[in-house]
């Protein structure tokens, strides 16, 4: 009767060790999920953020290009003298000007 009452004890500690043991296991599973669930959030608005900056320095490199164009037109004879006739009202001196009424 004593071995079958030691044998009772010891097969309830088991089990109870073993409970314990797969709510460690289980509990340490959950905080695992949940830190890789924000890690991947995390994730998803960096590289949401990345293709946004991506997108703006495309916006940007266009805008400079335009700008380098503009500087590179600026510097030409034709802007010169397109400026000199529509602000200044400048000719050339064999040039005929026709004004309409």
């Amino acid at each position: 009767m004593i071995v079958v009452a030691r044998t009772v004890r010891r097969e309830k500690k088991k089990r109870t060790g073993l409970l314990i043991i797969a709510v460690i296991v289980l509990m340490l599973c959950s905080v695992v999920s949940y830190q890789k669930q924000r890690k991947l959030a995390e994730r998803d608005r960096y590289e949401a953020q990345i293709a946004e900056l991506n997108e703006r320095k495309e916006q940007l490199e266009g805008e400079s290009r335009e700008i380098d164009d503009y500087k590179s037109y600026v510097q030409t004879k034709k802007y010169v003298e397109e400026i000199a006739r529509e602000r200044l009202g400048l000719v050339y001196e064999n040039e005929i000007i026709f004004e309409g009424h």
